[in-house]
């Protein structure tokens, strides 16, 4: 009996013995599908916020408030506390802001040089009127003189040189914002060498004095108020924005949306 006894005990030992080490095993393939889901939901965050902070308000880089507004909400933080900013609160342009008359219908060529280098720039009056009637103002007030290129992209399908913010800091000027938008693509594809008005997000009268240069196929989600404004395209010296990409961007918060390393100044903006 004793002998029997102490063999039950045993067997009913190993049995616990089992019985924990397949629970253990159970355990652990839970925490390693947990672990799994929370790192694919942080990768699917992250690319989310990446997407959208390179996406937003196209009128400069994310302050560190849109950044913080981002990552809490994973969605487009509001571009400017400013009423100018409301999609609704501005369907006008100001008297500040040249008619589009005076440039519809017409094709105005010329010359942009930035670090030295001149690119050959053509502005379409006929498909973006009120854009192309804005930048030939600016350009023949000389305003770009002297204004710097302060957002470069490099991601593999989004590749923009960013240009013309009054302050160099890519803040846009409240007193000078216009609309609507025109000529935006519908496949929101804009390919290289496309010349672009930069914006405040999810405003369709949030048009400055800013654009961006399109130097490889880049593709833009539109927004609520909906795509950029094709204003024109690059017609010689493209390779000038690309070398300046190839130089890279300054070490920040993003490998592919900052300052670039090589600075880039408009000597002139020239249109006839």
């Amino acid at each position: 009996m004793a002998a029997s006894s102490r063999s039950a005990r045993e067997t009913k030992r190993r049995i616990q013995q089992m019985e924990a080490k397949r629970e253990l095993r159970r355990d652990q393939e839970k925490r390693r599908k947990r672990d799994n889901l929370i790192a694919a939901g942080a990768g699917t965050a992250a690319v989310v916020l990446a997407v959208v902070l390179q996406l937003t308000a196209f009128a400069g880089n994310p302050t560190e408030d849109e950044f913080a507004a981002a990552e809490a909400g994973l969605t487009s933080p509001s571009a400017s506390a400013d009423p100018s900013a409301s999609p609704t609160a501005q369907a006008t342009n100001g008297p500040n802001i040249p008619a589009p008359d005076t440039a519809a219908g017409k094709t105005f060529t010329g010359e942009l040089v930035l670090n030295g280098s001149p690119l050959g720039v053509e502005l379409d009056g006929t498909n973006a009127p009120q854009a192309a009637a804005v930048f030939k103002s600016l350009s023949d007030q000389g305003f770009y003189s002297g204004k710097t290129c302060h957002r470069l992209t490099t991601a593999e399908a989004f590749g923009v040189l960013q240009c013309g913010s009054a302050g160099g800091d890519g803040q846009g000027d409240p007193n000078y914002t216009w609309g609507p938008l025109e000529n935006t693509p519908g496949d929101n594809s804009y390919p290289a060498g496309t010349i672009a008005v930069a914006r405040t997000g999810n405003n369709a009268y949030g048009n400055g004095t800013q654009f961006f240069i399109v130097y490889k196929d880049t593709s833009i989600p539109a927004d609520t108020a909906g795509g950029y404004t094709v204003v024109g395209r690059v017609t010689s010296g493209l390779d000038v924005v690309s070398n300046i990409a190839a130089a890279g961007i300054t070490p920040g918060s993003s490998d592919t949306d900052g300052a670039p390393v090589q600075p880039v100044t408009i000597d002139s903006f020239s249109l006839k």
